[in-house]
């Protein structure tokens, strides 16, 4: 049974939280809201939660990098998920808050099928040899995203199997006030997480290119770092969020030392996303694709090509970058 890498789990919350018998606003096909009270997660006390690094949470889908075919691939998150009449019961159950109780999956029959190169994140839990879904009903795992595979169609618009190389957003290491956009060897991403985010991708929170022309990026997953949010108190931090233009972001992750992550997201507090203007989009970029070390031909609408031809630009903002005019 084979099982990949980083230990890929839904990230708790650092709050305590609620489930609330109302359509959620972040999933538009969940009938239940899950929302954080007072209380600090005693599993986030236990810790030292005052070295804890807190993250910009992005609003895209989780990829991973690791060995296929005996080179560095891209990997997209592919969740094995309960199918529709036992994603009902495990709903119902939830919302009847039977806590002393715990559901009892049918490992044979209750779950979707999945590509037979599906890999289950490392970290998922075993019981009889069985992969066991987590508190969310998932049995959390990726797949290896392929050339010419229109699933995933825009994952593969950000790597590049033949030069071996991603396109990744991050901050400058002169200045991580500015953005960098740049093409990086897939061997250096090789056991990290990132986001995509772009145009097609969670309707494009952070305006990035257009249906002419999408924009798809890779976010390696902590590069972010927030500088100034307040004290882990509840209300401190619903005003930070409400308030300060650093945070108009989807929510925080939190870097414990022990490699523990907590996360806070707007919809814990009932605050609204996306934002018209988001923190990330507001931020400029500089471009440093610079493809001429390549022997190689690219496709004439490549990202990669098309960011090497604005190689060195500078521009004034994320959701402004245009190859042309």
């Amino acid at each position: 049974m084979r099982r990949l890498g980083f230990v890929q789990q839904k990230i708790p919350c650092a709050f305590l939280t609620e489930v609330k018998d109302e359509p959620a606003t972040k999933r538009g096909n969940q009938q239940f809201r899950v929302l954080a009270n007072e209380k600090l997660n005693p599993k986030f006390l236990e810790l030292d939660i005052k070295s804890a690094i807190p993250t910009e949470k992005l609003d895209g889908t989780c990829c991973y990098v690791s060995t296929y075919k005996g080179k560095p691939y891209l990997w997209a998150r592919l969740d094995r998920k309960p199918n529709k009449a036992a994603d009902r019961k495990f709903k119902k159950f939830l919302l009847s808050k039977k806590e002393t109780t715990a559901f009892v999956w049918n490992l044979q029959e209750d779950f979707k099928s999945v590509p037979e190169s599906w890999v289950a994140a490392h970290g998922v839990q075993i019981d009889n040899g069985q992969l066991q879904p987590d508190d969310n009903g998932h049995i959390l795992g990726w797949v290896p995203v392929e050339e010419n595979n229109k699933q995933y169609c825009w994952h593969s618009s950000v790597v590049n199997y033949e030069i071996g190389a991603a396109l990744i957003l991050r901050p400058c290491m002169d200045d991580h006030n500015v953005l960098e956009i740049a093409a990086v060897p897939l061997t250096e991403l090789v056991g990290h997480t990132l986001e995509l985010i772009g145009t097609n991708v969670n309707a494009n929170p952070y305006g990035l290119g257009n249906k002419m022309q999408p924009i798809h990026l890779l976010v390696p997953h902590g590069v972010l770092q927030i500088k100034n949010t307040p004290s882990f108190s509840y209300h401190n931090l619903v005003q930070w969020f409400e308030e300060c233009e650093e945070a108009k972001v989807e929510g925080i992750v939190w870097h414990c030392s022990d490699g523990s992550l907590f996360k806070l997201h707007r919809h814990h507090l009932n605050l609204q996303w996306p934002l018209v203007n988001t923190f990330l989009s507001s931020r400029p970029v500089v471009i440093t694709v610079d493809l001429t070390q390549f022997n190689s031909e690219f496709a004439p609408k490549s990202l990669f090509l098309l960011f090497s031809k604005v190689n060195k630009k500078k521009f004034d903002h994320l959701k402004g970058i245009r190859f042309s005019g």
